[in-house]
This record gives structure tokens, C-alpha cells and sequence, in this order.
């Protein structure tokens, strides 16, 4: 006879059939609070006999209140003991289930992962083990002195690479005294500076339902994903939602850091403080930049530095709206003794575009691309979910998926470079240089 994870799995098999049907209508997303505050996003998703869940905190680095390191600390610490169990006894909980646990600290949230199957006595293990996890991390002395070594053993690791080394000074330039210029991986002297309390208190303070996200998708009903929240965060303290974070102040002049690297490449990061998610410009800047270089090898600085001239592999730009402004940044590696001739591009490129804007031609393929991609966007659980917490964390509109397309094919061509060349200032951009040979400032 089957157990219950073999029996699963054969429904798994017999719904993949139902997919291409499912992902043509954008999902329908309910929403609703738990009774100690906790704000939940719900899409019923029968496809496959699954359960996705993601739990998001306003806690991350930008909450480490200046003591760099502490929000990704104390994530990682939540699967390293909790209740009765130690880690080994976690991880083989969530492996004799068939689960999948994740968690991480980004700059604005602390969050936590499940997908499981559906099945009752799978499920009832997976919640009641995430819950405890939330609830009761032990941050036990001997674990947290590990996981702090193992974070400045990895951060030493990280510090090799140029890219590592030019994004930590490239917001450090950006943000100067702001939250968002806190290191989420912190440095080695902040993180040898963490206690425990630190994490306790830490913990306490941003680890509560009020000032958690929960969005859940699957196979539940509405009543189904109702008890499941509940049973995530029942045992939570209510406590406060996180304070807002202070607005990002503009750059006044520009900046260019550069910081010699033993590297045959160079790393180059241009840029300033972009948009807040959920902003009124967003999906004409999104449109805008697909343009310049959001669009791959298809787009303007890939075809100028790359394509024509074969300066470099890769070369990019993006926004990356935030609670307060995140940046818009462009990008590329090239060889050390190409790299004037690779930045004077960069530079020259955004100007120009800034000046003349997208051709008719461009500007439409641009836009095709971006709604005909659309549907991939949204085409597995994995994927919705991340929409769904990211609705749900920055109080975006409930019909954010639905009207998506719309809204780019909305945008008309002059407006939309008005409105980038209102948002972006070449003369106010930082610019990071790290590779071998670079004289430091």
C-alpha cells in the first residue's frame, strides 16, 4: 500500500497535464489578518496537491540598527534549534516530509520558506515544525558562536570577489548614513561584535505578527489557508509593525570609488537611489530601462558594448524599487585595460538615450516583449508566490498581476522618456571601479 508521500506524488504526476490550462488567467488573490495581526495573501492553486508558503518580516538589514550583520544572524539562526529540537532534528523533520525549507535577510525583510505536500499528517508536520521555528529559536551559545564563525569565514570568502567588493561600496556611496547602506552579510568587525542578546532582542522586536506577511499557495481552499495561517503564527506576539524608514536623500554631486583588486577584470557599478516600490512611475521607468538595458542582448548597452565592440560578456541596468528608494544601477565586467574605453561607453550610452529617447521600433518590440513575457512570469506556484509576498509586504493593489499588462501597454513613447529623464541625473551618479591596477581613493 502507499504511504501518504507516494500517493502524492502520483497526483503530482496526473495534474502536470492541467498546467498550460491554469497559467492563461492572471491568479485571483484573497487577503485577509489573522487574529494577532498577521496580514495573509492567498491563492488556491488545485493544479498540483501542494502547498507553497512564504512568511515575510519587516526585518532585514535595514533594521540592524547599526550593527551590521545582526538581521541575517538571526534568520539563519531560526533553523539551528528551536523547541526540543536541534537542527539535525529539524532538517530531518522537514526531509521525512518530503518539505523544502528556506530562509533569508534581504535588505528589507527577513523571510522564511515551505513548500510541501498537501496531504494531512505531510502538512500537519511541516506547519507545526515552521511554527516552532518562528516561535521558539533557542540561538543556543555553542550554535551561535558556529554560525557567527561560519558568517565571518563566509564573508572573508565573499570579499575575494570584485563583485562582492564593488556592490558593498556602491551602496555604502549611495546610502551614506542610511539604513539601506548597511551590509546585510555585515563586516567582520560588526559580527564579531554580536551577542546573543542581540539576536534575542532582535528577534523580539521584528519576529511578530503585526510586522509579518504571509502569503500561501495551493492546493487549499479559502477556510483550509485560513488554519494554516492561523497555526503559523497563533503563538506570535502581536507586538508593532516596524517604524517607516526615512526617506532616501538625493545625491548632490557625483562620486567615482575606485578600489584596486587582483583581478584580470573590472567590475564597474554607475548609478543613484531609484523608486520606491509601488511608485507612480514604476512600470514606465520598467519600460524605459527594458530599453536601455533590461532586455538582455537585445537591448542598447549591449548592443553598443558589447555586440559593436566586444568590451565585455554582460552589461546591465535595472531599477530595484524598495520600501524607500532602491537603486537603479547599470553594470558590466571587462578587461582591466579596457575599462575607460567600457565606462566611457556606459556614460555616453545613457546620455544619449537620455537625450533622444527609444526609436518607435524599439520602444514597441520593448513592450511586446515585456507583456508577451508576461504569463512566464506567473507560470508555477514558486513563481506566484513570490508576487504574492512581495503584494502583500509592500501593500501593493491586490489586482498588481491582472492589470500588469495593461498598465505597460498604457505607456506611450514621449511620456515615458520624459518621465526617465526626470527620475535619472548623469551628473549625480556614483561610480565604482574595482579591478587590478585601479589607483584607490
Amino acid at each position: 500500500m502507499d504511504n501518504p508521500i507516494q500517493r502524492c506524488m502520483k497526483s503530482v504526476v496526473a495534474a502536470v497535464a492541467l498546467i498550460p490550462a491554469l497559467l492563461m488567467a492572471s491568479p485571483d488573490i484573497e487577503h485577509w489578518t489573522t487574529s494577532n495581526g498577521a496580514r495573509v495573501y492567498f491563492v488556491e492553486a488545485r493544479g498540483l496537491p501542494m502547498v507553497d508558503l512564504r512568511v515575510v518580516f519587516d526585518a532585514g538589514s535595514a533594521r540592524d540598527g547599526g550593527k551590521a550583520g545582526l538581521a541575517s544572524l538571526t534568520n539563519g539562526l531560526l533553523a539551528e534549534g528551536a523547541g526540543e529540537w536541534s537542527s539535525e532534528q529539524i532538517a530531518a523533520r522537514f526531509e521525512g516530509v518530503g518539505a523544502n525549507f528556506g530562509n533569508d535577510a534581504l535588505r528589507d525583510m527577513g523571510l522564511v520558506t515551505l513548500r510541501t505536500l498537501s496531504d494531512g499528517p505531510i502538512l500537519d508536520q511541516s506547519l507545526d515544525t515552521l511554527a516552532t521555528l518562528l516561535v521558539k529559536p533557542r540561538f543556543d551559545k555553542d550554535v551561535f558562536e558556529r554560525e557567527r564563525s561560519r558568517m565571518q569565514v563566509g564573508l572573508r570568502m565573499k570579499l575575494q570577489s570584485p563583485g562582492t567588493v564593488a556592490s558593498r561600496a556602491f551602496y555604502k556611496a549611495l546610502y551614506g548614513d542610511h539604513p539601506y547602506a548597511s551590509p546585510s552579510n555585515g563586516t567582520e568587525e560588526s559580527i564579531a561584535a554580536l551577542t546573543r542578546k542581540d539576536v534575542a532582542a532582535f528577534h523580539q522586536r521584528y519576529y511578530v505578527a503585526a510586522n509579518a506577511v504571509i502569503a500561501i499557495v495551493g492546493d487549499l481552499d479559502r477556510k483550509g489557508a485560513e488554519q494554516v495561517a492561523e497555526r503559523l503564527v497563533k503563538n506570535l506576539p502581536k507586538g508593532k509593525r516596524a517604524a517607516a524608514l526615512p526617506k532616501v536623500p538625493a545625491l548632490t554631486e557625483s562620486k567615482t570609488i575606485r578600489i584596486n583588486h587582483s583581478s584580470s577584470q573590472t567590475t564597474v557599478l554607475i548609478g543613484q537611489p531609484g523608486i520606491r516600490r509601488g511608485e507612480a512611475d514604476h512600470f514606465a521607468l520598467y519600460l524605459a530601462n527594458h530599453v536601455l538595458g533590461g532586455s538582455g542582448l537585445s537591448s542598447k548597452l549591449s548592443d553598443e558594448i558589447r555586440e559593436k565592440r566586444g568590451l565585455t560578456y554582460s552589461v546591465y541596468s535595472y531599477f530595484s524599487p524598495m520600501a524607500e528608494s532602491g537603486p537603479f544601477q547599470m553594470g558590466l565586467k571587462t578587461k582591466n585595460e579596457q575599462r575607460d574605453e567600457a565606462i566611457k561607453l556606459l556614460r555616453e550610452t545613457l546620455q544619449t538615450y537620455l537625450d533622444k529617447g527609444a526609436s518607435d521600433k524599439e520602444f514597441i518590440a520593448s513592450r511586446k516583449n515585456i507583456t508577451g513575457g508576461f504569463p512566464l512570469r506567473i507560470d508555477s506556484n514558486k513563481k506566484i508566490i513570490g508576487y504574492l509576498a512581495m503584494i502583500g509586504f509592500y501593500g501593493l493593489p491586490l489586482d498588481y498581476l491582472d492589470t500588469f499588462n495593461a498598465r505597460i501597454e498604457a505607456l506611450q513613447r514621449e511620456g515615458v522618456a520624459q518621465r526617465f529623464r526626470a527620475r535619472l541625473n548623469p551628473e549625480r551618479m556614483v561610480t565604482v571601479i574595482v579591478g587590478g591596477g585601479v589607483e584607490t581613493e
